[in-house]
């Protein structure tokens, strides 16, 4: 069991700016608690209730007490909103240690059952943070009433920037030495990130493939792969660790064996299965970073959500051919949407169908009674597509992972990027959430996946 910590870049600030504050600083920080399939615990964070001036008894560089007035009040908010409450206070100084002193402990055993029984929550949870340039270091623990305490081992910051740390009493993962190239382009922290990091992929065709592989090349050892389809003798040509003999297979176990004999080493999960089921959907809780490869528009909407509920950055990767009348290719169109907290979605970007994704919803055989009673359009075959083409928008969306963790490129950062390769043009563009839609901030959606219904919208029955 792994529990990461998420903060928006603007909560990550905040927490950030206290710890550099002189003297010791408390807070209540409110977290959902997300619990994945496969067990793996997330704390979505919400916000600081900082501990107000008059509430610090004593208040020094290595030292604090502080009245009950100060953080009984977050426990109620807590409560009623079904938070998770974590006692927050920082240790001073660029040398300071974010572990926790004989008085800390004291502390924690202190205010436990009280968390506890004031919120509702199954955990007393207590985080200590101590400043490093612009950002902080930590470390932090979940108390359940009975059973061993639970150490929070990763950071996991999403917004514009995206940064993923570890505790300072956590080992992060060993860079193995085939990773030199890749070190001395970006760094050896960056390369650690890339092999903690659990990326979900969903879609294992062409684009999906692309990307998977690349991940995999890149050090990504922890993959979740999702995509219903069997193999299909047209697959072939752009699917990338597909032979003839792999036709009539899952996508998924094609791929997954494909990418074990390229690192051995690589926890790749599999689901055949559609990721409009909730059962589906939910494994993408346990997930850092999301890639949509997937061509319809049901989907999309359910990745469009993601990045809202799960606080969990989405990259969608669209690919589309066309031809004229006479049959000939007339257009080459690539796109890479970046959804992350304070970004448009994929439905205020008008980039799905909604009619299509309804209709993607329903049963074969509604689908089928519908379409013949006039009431809705059909679904049509397969759109053309070519390897040349999956594989480069693949790769583009693959750098926008890597330009987010390293931050390469100039701010502030676009969130789409559109290819025309018939027209050897490559544009941007940046979209703010409708007002009042569920990606908008003030709509206080954000990092609401602990509640249920799952990602706020209603499931169909598998």
């Amino acid at each position: 069991m792994t529990v990461t910590l998420v903060l928006t870049t603007d909560l990550e600030a905040q927490i950030a700016a206290a710890a550099r504050e002189p003297l010791e600083t408390a807070g209540v920080l409110l977290a959902n608690l997300v619990v994945a399939p496969n067990g793996d615990l997330r704390l979505l964070g919400h916000k600081v209730a900082w501990v107000q001036d008059g509430a610090y008894l004593t208040r020094e560089r290595h030292q604090l007490l502080i009245a009950s007035e100060g953080y009984v009040p977050a426990l109620g908010e807590a409560e009623a909103a079904g938070l998770l409450p974590i006692w927050l206070h920082t240790h001073p100084g660029e040398d300071g240690v974010p572990l926790p002193s004989r008085y800390d402990h004291t502390v924690d055993r202190q205010l436990a059952d009280l968390f506890r029984l004031r919120s509702g929550a199954p955990f007393y949870g207590a985080l200590i943070a101590s400043p490093r340039g612009r950002h902080f270091a930590f470390s932090g623990s979940l108390h359940p009433d009975d059973g061993p305490v639970l150490p929070i081992e990763r950071l996991w910051q999403v917004g514009e920037d995206w940064r993923l740390s570890r505790s300072v009493d956590a080992a992060g993962p060993e860079i193995p030495s085939l990773f030199d190239r890749s070190v001395r382009a970006f760094g050896a922290a960056i390369q650690g990130a890339l092999g903690d990091l659990r990326v979900g992929v969903v879609g294992a065709g062409g684009t999906g493939s692309a990307v998977s592989e690349q991940l995999v090349r890149l050090g990504v050892r922890h993959l979740t792969l999702i995509d219903v389809d069997t193999l299909s003798e047209t697959n072939v040509t752009r699917v990338y660790g597909s032979t003839p003999a792999d036709v009539g297979r899952p996508k998924v176990e094609v791929l997954r064996d494909h990418l074990h004999r390229i690192a051995p080493d690589l926890t790749c999960d599999v689901m055949a299965s559609m990721v409009t089921l909730e059962a589906t959907a939910r494994q993408l809780a346990a997930c850092d970073v999301v890639f949509g490869c997937t061509d319809d528009n049901a989907g999309r909407l359910v990745l469009s959500r993601v990045a809202t509920y799960l606080l969990t950055p989405v990259i969608d990767i669209g690919v589309l051919l066309s031809s004229d009348a006479a049959g000939l290719l007339a257009s080459i169109d690539g796109r890479i949407t970046t959804l992350t907290p304070g970004a448009a979605c994929l439905v205020c970007r008008d980039r799905i169908d909604l009619a299509r994704a309804a209709q993607e919803l329903r049963t074969p055989d509604e689908c089928k009674r519908l379409e013949e009673e006039g009431y809705a359009p059909s679904l049509g075959g397969g759109e053309p597509a070519v390897v040349a083409f999956t594989t480069s928008v693949a790769a583009a969306g693959v750098a926008e992972l890597l330009e987010r963790l390293i931050g390469y490129g100039p701010k502030p950062r676009p969130t789409e990027v559109l290819l025309r390769w018939h027209e050897r043009e490559i544009s941007t563009n940046t979209s703010a959430p409708r007002a009042g839609h569920y990606c908008d901030p003030a709509s206080g959606k954000w990092g609401q996946g602990g509640a249920s219904p799952f990602l706020g919208q209603v499931w169909p029955q598998a």
